[in-house]
């Protein structure tokens, strides 16, 4: 019997984490098209991308800002790219598709409901701010809500999901974001197989332990079977434990310096760092790292040949 093969998500910037926090985390068009680059090379199939302003780092919307990497990482690597449509709690729904919708790409995230996206505890930590902007866009998230209605979600699907041939990684935060895709399921709006990121440990979402982990994939299995793949990300100095033991029970894994800035006990360096020591792990788990097309085959995406960028 064949190995079974795991696919290694990398998410490269994101918009939870800021300037401040790492000299590392990627903020230019060129930083963010080298390390995403370097981590497919180390073994990430899916590179999940955010943007950020080039001059102060802050999380940006912006389709041009996103053209000044998409297409250059398309042509170093095979990997797929897999475009947020999450963006950050204080971008409107509009702002937040417009790179997709004009990339068009293989996938997309879709977080699976509205809820608290609290990144305000960050804010105990004391540090020098770079940027005014760092600690007053962490402060907000106190008191502002990720909006994600039914009707939003019904417009992305429309849009990206049957306007585009994009598929999505479907983020759920908590056990009602399951159920919230077995609706969307159940009234034929998606398809498997499903590609589930189980998102830990955000401040707003289920925590990131074991239990709450076993507890995802027994609802998962109830609700959807054989016909999903799920994926597991797990925040700060939760990630590479809670995405082992997911490995270990099946599933798929995500890294990357949105989900944690670290890679042991020090700064991870770069996104690749992370990529090489699960790596690590799974082939110590007997486990082996799918390619792109391998990915592809796995959550029957459309192909790079079929993007706009």
């Amino acid at each position: 019997m064949a190995p079974r093969k795991v696919i290694i998500t990398c998410a490269i910037t994101g918009s939870v984490h800021t300037p401040s926090m790492s000299p590392y985390l990627p903020i230019t068009p060129d930083q963010i098209a080298a390390n995403a680059i370097a981590a497919a090379e180390a073994g990430a199939s899916i590179l999940h991308l955010h943007a950020r302003d080039p001059e102060d780092g802050r999380p940006t919307a912006d389709p041009d800002v996103y053209m000044r990497f998409l297409p250059r990482i398309k042509q170093a690597t095979d990997a797929v790219i897999n475009i947020t449509t999450g963006g950050s709690s204080l971008m409107t729904l509009e702002q937040r598709l417009a790179a997709p919708l004009r990339a068009e790409p293989e996938m997309c995230s879709l977080n699976m409901g509205s809820m608290n996206f609290a990144l305000f505890p960050m804010l105990d930590r004391p540090r020098e701010w770079q940027h005014e902007w760092e600690p007053k866009l962490l402060e907000a998230t106190r008191d502002s809500i990720f909006k994600n209605t039914f009707a939003d979600m019904e417009g992305v699907i429309e849009k990206l999901g049957q306007g585009c041939g994009t598929r999505f990684e479907f983020e759920c935060y908590d056990v009602g974001h399951l159920y919230s895709l077995a609706h969307f399921r159940d009234r034929g709006l998606v398809s498997g197989p499903l590609f589930i990121q189980f998102v830990l440990g955000i401040l707003g979402g289920i925590g990131a332990d074991p239990d709450n982990l076993i507890h995802m994939k027994r609802i998962a299995d109830k609700l959807f079977g054989d016909s999903y793949q799920f994926s597991v990300l797990a925040a700060g100095r939760n990630q590479m434990p809670l995405i082992s033991i997911a490995a270990a029970m099946g599933g798929n894994v995500r890294v990357g310096l949105e989900d944690s800035l670290y890679d042991g006990r020090q700064l991870a360096k770069s996104n690749a760092d992370q990529v090489r020591r699960i790596r690590g792990i799974l082939d110590g788990l007997s486990l082996e790292v799918a390619t792109p097309t391998e990915a592809r085959e796995m959550l029957a995406l459309k192909g790079g040949d079929r993007v706009a960028f």
